[in-house]
């Protein structure tokens, strides 16, 4: 049987090596890095190792100031961009190439959040940036309604990445919008009207996808109703965990005495689901949202067969299932190019964004002739959805995934990263938990490793800060704010790994001094 470890009342549970670090030719090899320094200067503190060189040479800033920008953004843009504003010391990024950013006095950092897990192959990926300069010389948008071969040629291309019968290919502009989309093709489909999400799942801001949000952070009180949460089967902070639920190189560190091949985690999280059914929705369903790892979460991950079973419950009470793959499609996961196929499941829909372009604006929505046949019945028309550029610069960064080996090296990086991380996990007690696959990882931060409590926003803070002041980016996450999140462009070397794991140490062995 499970041992579980006791709930407490006061935390709710929710549910490489490369010749040059910029050379792309040499992306699969994994060669250590070598060559000449970009910036003479690497940051160098408290005893780290060298930043790792990179030859590319970034422009020197010569726009706005620094004060100026900020009056603007407090003056003239949204006053979430204020919200949202990282850090306390903000960083002003004036240029990007591969996974190195540049601020406006000329510092480089290492970028491992790749702008919200959205700059899949690098920032400014000379591949990909050819392709848009020769495309915006061409055509930069008609609409769909003319046929234009970079519609079609990435239509084509993309849904042969897709397993029958997952085939017909819907184009928007984001990941709120390819899930927006996909709840009304559920409830058009199966004719009802009740979704399903799990809690701590981020799947869009439109005022239908928040509905699917189970994070209150971004929730307002506005009517969005129909859609209902059901338990996060997350194994190191929910009620139930073992020492081999994850499919992943690094397992919680709570125990179980599971035989090999059961879950007893997963029997009481499904036994959740069986409970959401019974008592909040009605018999029938329209569909269930859920990531493969979860991104805003902090890549939390499920027993290995939770997916398996939730599918099928959904699809005897009519509903179609709908895999979020914003943030864990195009190799991220590393084992597979979709991380829907890391849980031996079929979905009737997939959505997508983020890497899809590398950091242009677009997102898709694969589905199957069936479904698509039933939204055809009335006139659905998106003006910027599929135009020549995103189609270009969104072909381009396929061509560049395989040409450059990016899946495998998420494998190779990330499961280094992973084990690696685990070890500083070992090593500190204020690290709970590391999880994921490839280069999705989060990292969850306790008070301590057995009441699990979530370590305080301002500790968070001093440590994300700490990580940037010495020259890395990372992200944060959670439903508590309580999670690190590392995921890099995926062409991120060894080397890069070395150097934020010993940064991200010395953050924490800082804050470790103080407190």
């Amino acid at each position: 049987m499970l041992k579980a470890v006791p709930r407490l009342t006061s935390v709710p549970h929710v549910g490489s090596r490369m010749s040059k670090t910029c050379n792309l030719a040499a992306l699969a090899k994994f060669h250590r890095a070598s060559g000449a320094a970009c910036q003479k200067a690497a940051h160098k503190s408290h005893d780290l190792p060298p930043m790792p060189p990179c030859d590319f040479k970034p422009l020197k800033h010569q726009g706005m100031s620094k004060q100026h920008m900020m009056e603007i953004r407090q003056l003239n843009c949204q006053p979430m961009t204020m919200k949202v504003t990282y850090y306390k010391s903000p960083v002003f990024i004036h240029q990007g190439h591969m996974q190195w950013l540049w601020d406006t006095d000329g510092k480089r950092y290492l970028d491992f959040f790749a702008g919200v897990a959205t700059v899949s192959v690098g920032h400014c990926n000379p591949k990909v940036t050819a392709v848009a300069v020769a495309q915006m010389k061409r055509l930069w948008h008609t609409t769909c309604i003319y046929v234009t071969p970079p519609l079609q040629e990435y239509c084509e291309k993309l849904a042969s990445l897709l397993p029958d019968p997952l085939k017909v290919v819907y184009l928007t502009n984001s990941g709120s919008e390819a899930n927006d989309l996909a709840m009304l093709m559920a409830r058009l489909h199966t004719g009802n009207h009740d979704m399903i999400s799990l809690r701590g799942s981020y799947h869009g801001g439109s005022q239908q996808t928040m509905a699917l949000t189970s994070n209150s952070a971004f929730k307002y009180p506005v009517a969005n109703g129909g859609c209902t949460a059901t338990m996060c089967p997350d194994v190191f902070r929910g009620p139930w965990g073992g020492s081999h639920c994850r499919d992943s190189p690094v397992q919680t560190i709570r125990t179980c005495d599971c035989p090999q091949g059961q879950c007893m985690a997963n029997d009481k999280y499904i036994g959740q689901l069986d409970e959401t059914f019974a008592t909040s929705l009605p018999s029938r369903v329209a569909g269930f949202f859920a990531e493969p790892i979860q991104g805003m979460g902090a890549a939390v991950q499920y027993p290995k067969d939770y997916l398996k079973q939730a599918y099928q419950r959904v699809r005897e009470r009519g509903g179609v299932c709908i895999a979020d793959e914003v943030q864990t499609g195009f190799g991220r996961t590393g084992s597979h190019f979709w991380g829907f196929q890391g849980h031996e499941v079929m979905p009737d829909i997939v959505t997508m964004a983020k890497g899809i372009a590398g950091g242009f604006p677009m997102g898709a929505l694969v589905t199957t002739p069936e479904i698509a046949a039933a939204f055809s019945k009335g006139a659905h028309f998106n003006t910027y959805g599929g135009n020549p550029m995103a189609c270009s610069i969104a072909s381009s960064v396929l061509d560049v995934i395989k040409e450059d080996g990016t899946q495998q090296n998420s494998l190779v990086v990330g499961t280094y990263l992973l084990t690696e991380l685990a070890k500083l996990r070992d090593k500190h007690e204020i690290i709970g938990d590391v999880r994921g696959k490839g280069l999705q990882i989060g990292v969850e931060m306790v008070e301590d490793k057995v009441s699990r409590t979530p370590l305080s926003p301002a500790a968070m803070n001093d440590i994300f800060e700490e990580t940037k002041d010495m020259g890395v980016l990372i992200g944060k996450g959670g439903v508590y704010g309580q999670n690190f999140r590392v995921q890099p462009p995926m062409c991120v070397t060894k080397d890069d790994a070395d150097y934020f794991l010993a940064v991200f140490d010395r953050s924490i062995q800082n804050y470790m001094d103080r407190r």
